[in-house]
């Protein structure tokens, strides 16, 4: 009897789990599993670290993206056996602070699977154990640690419960990439190619790229393109002193529709785009329509042009479908409220023409207009090229990026409301009217008045036409001008047909005094459009800079009324002199005052140190106030709050001028004396925001998330 139990005693322990109960390491339960309860001396075998983690908290993959920390075993000094990485699942992005802050990690459960080959000179029983060390986040960052054990009988080979489990997760690791990889490091950045030996891995699916490294920006788009043979993705290099010489390693995951994730292992090696995959570099994009996706290209000569045309969102897409909607946006162009205003320039002098029957020289000036316009825009178009040449990219509304330009523009459109007013008169070599339109200076007149409307009209170009420029905006130079061109040819065409139709022309009202109250409404309009111009300015300057401009154009202004009233005699010449100084003083003083180097910015810097018990005490003996932040690289709420708030031009200022001192307590290493700081006011972990009030020794603990006004407000006394 005895014999007997003792056989079913350790048929019962071979039965049982090769495990240890769940420890609760504050955040996460975390056990150490096996698939196998016994194995021979020399076998290899899989553990898995198992972490179930508490609604809302998340770990990290084996690169935490812009903060975190993966989790890790340390093992005791006993343990002999011979340990494989973590086969780490695939895992999800975790967006922290949009286009500033992207992470990666797991949430809910994770078992991270790992080989162990057992020594061979084991004995009856093995025993694994050690700390799972880990990093969970929530609002906050909480290093973990929770002890993990388990025992392995040595003798015949069986597998246990937790094999399928295992084996379930490390079916979610990703394998290896069947085809070719090239990554092309182009001026307009990194684009990955994929060129899939089975194609329909990746087809038609969500693809991104999650590096080993920090090669990349992690919170940069990725927008991908397909073509016959493969897909490309747009990556953006990583600018913040990370080595990115070297070829770039990671996974790319294929999501299907219905939610299947699959992932592959690949190398970047340095290479031309690979055919079949895209013609160009996929950044460009999507025309904003019912069933259009993301822009890709076919396989073939130069996009846009030729034979083979690009694609967009799968479908077939060709130029000249998109010139259309460029015509048709020239065309409404014309009601856009900065370009309005300027058209009754050439409205109102055919509106005395057709009355004057100069039908035969209007025709001339209407195709004048007409090339004033599309030249215009085709310089639009060239310039747009140059900054994308130069930079790299460009955008649409780039020149309103360039605050001399927005000056210019806002003292022409200025200029033009004053002279709708009548404050002075331009002419007829602009105005077209009367008996100008007979003479040579009228049909120049004409080709600037295009000019004027296309320049004046640039501000609105950038708002209004990104539907119709945005599929053409990465294309060759060609595409581009085409484009461009149309556009113009749809805004000159009212007055174009207006010069060839006398039946249009019949339709025009006659001249009377209504036009000069309309010349003056449409001024207002005008200095609208010059205060959204300052608007601009400010908002790519500063206030000083927006001062200037006002004050020139108040210089202008007032050189223009010494012009109109320059009196005779021997004083002529001199205010001559004197307008016409105001006139250039008036535009070059805020052009020069924008191109001044940006002052420095302003920190904290002479009040920032590192944070110590007794460095604060001597603050505070000094009467001073201090704000401390006590945060780590890994923690993903401190690095939102430094990004959001702290690093703010307005709070550093704001502690400047309080005289706040600004410590940092760096926990991204363990230090004893800030984890005792952090458990004397009752915090599990980082971020810690104390503010000491200028003589106060209690600090005030604030909340986890910052906001500028919370921060402002308290340093300010507010």
């Amino acid at each position: 009897m005895r014999h007997i139990l003792i056989v079913l005693f350790a048929m019962l322990a071979a039965a049982l789990p090769a495990r240890a109960e769940p420890v609760d390491g504050g955040k996460a339960m975390v056990e150490l599993i096996s698939d196998h309860v016994r194995a021979n001396p020399g076998d290899t075998i899989t553990l898995a670290l198992k972490l179930e983690m508490d609604d809302g908290w998340h770990v990290y993959w084996r690169n935490a993206g812009d903060a975190g920390l993966p989790p890790q075993i340390i093992w005791d000094d006993s343990v002999i056996a011979e340990f494989a990485p973590f086969e780490w699942p695939i895992p999800e992005p975790l967006p922290v602070v949009p286009n500033q802050i992207m992470d990666y990690g797991y949430s809910d459960v994770v078992i991270l699977p790992f080989d162990v080959t057992l020594p061979a000179t084991a004995g009856d029983t093995i025993s694994f154990t050690g700390m799972a060390d880990y990093l969970i986040c929530e609002d906050i960052c909480i290093p973990e640690q929770a002890p993990v054990s388990l025992t392995l009988e040595i003798g015949p080979a069986a597998t246990g419960p937790y094999a399928s489990e295992i084996l379930t997760w490390r079916s979610k690791a990703p394998t290896d990439f069947d085809g070719a990889v090239s990554l092309d490091r182009g001026a307009e950045g990194w684009t990955l190619s994929l060129a899939p030996t089975d194609f329909e891995t990746l087809k038609d699916a969500e693809l991104r790229f999650f590096p080993y490294e920090h090669h990349i920006v992690h919170s940069a788009a990725q927008p991908a393109t397909f073509g016959d043979a493969g897909a490309c993705i747009a990556l953006t290099e990583a600018t913040d002193g990370f080595d990115t010489s070297t070829a770039p390693q990671g996974i790319i995951v294929a999501e299907t529709s219905n939610g299947t994730r699959t992932g592959y292992r690949i190398t970047g090696e340095d290479g031309p785009l690979l055919p079949g995959t895209c013609t160009a570099r996929p950044d460009m994009p999507a025309l904003v329509g019912e069933g259009i996706g993301s822009v890709g290209y076919t396989e073939g000569g130069e996009a846009g042009l030729g034979d083979e045309t690009p694609t967009l969102g799968g479908q077939g897409f060709n130029l000249f479908a998109i010139l259309p909607f460029a015509f048709l946006g020239g065309l409404v162009l014309n009601l856009m409220p900065c370009v309005l205003p300027v058209l009754s320039i050439k409205a109102l002098g055919m509106t005395q023409a057709a009355a004057s029957g100069h039908s035969a020289e209007l025709k001339i000036h209407g195709l004048a207009y007409t090339v004033g316009v599309v030249l215009s825009f085709a310089a639009l178009a060239a310039a747009f090229l140059g900054v994308r040449s130069a930079l790299g990219t460009a955008s649409l509304g780039f020149q309103l990026q360039h605050a001399p330009t927005v000056i210019i523009l806002a003292l022409i459109v200025f200029v033009i409301g004053l002279w709708l007013m009548g404050m002075f008169e331009l002419g007829t070599s602009i105005q077209n009217t009367g008996s100008g339109l007979a003479a040579q200076q009228g049909t120049a007149g004409a080709f600037f008045t295009g000019v004027l409307a296309a320049v004046v009209g640039a501000p609105c170009v950038g708002p209004f036409l990104g539907a119709s420029l945005g599929a053409v905006i990465d294309q060759p130079a060609s595409t581009v001008f085409i484009t461009f061109v149309v556009l113009g040819l749809g805004m000159a065409l009212p007055f174009l047909l207006l010069s060839f139709a006398p039946g249009l022309q019949k339709l025009l009202p006659k001249p009377g005094p209504w036009m000069e109250t309309l010349k003056q409404f449409f001024a207002f309009p005008m200095f609208l459009t010059a205060a959204w111009l300052l608007y601009v300015l400010g908002r790519l300057t500063d206030s000083s800079v927006v001062g200037w401009a006002i004050a020139g154009g108040a210089a202008v202004a007032f050189g223009i009324w010494v012009w109109q009233n320059l009196p005779k005699g021997s004083l002529r010449p001199a205010m001559q002199g004197f307008g016409a100084l105001a006139l250039i003083g008036g535009a070059y003083a805020p052009i020069a005052q924008a191109m001044k180097p940006p002052p420095a910015p302003i920190t904290a810097d002479a009040i920032i140190g590192d944070w110590s018990p007794a460095f604060v005490e001597q603050l505070l003996d000094e009467d001073r106030g201090v704000f401390v932040d006590f945060t780590a690289a890994w923690c993903v709420t401190c690095q939102a709050n430094k990004a959001t708030t702290l690093s703010r031009k307005d709070v550093k200022l704001a502690f400047a001028d309080n005289n706040i001192a600004f410590l940092t307590a760096d926990f991204t290493k363990r230090d004893p004396v800030i984890a005792e700081e952090l458990a004397r006011r009752n915090r599990p972990g980082v971020p810690m925001y104390l503010y000491y009030a200028p003589g106060e020794t209690e600090p005030q603990i604030l909340p986890e998330v910052l906001t500028p006004g919370l921060v402002i407000g308290l340093v300010s006394g507010k």
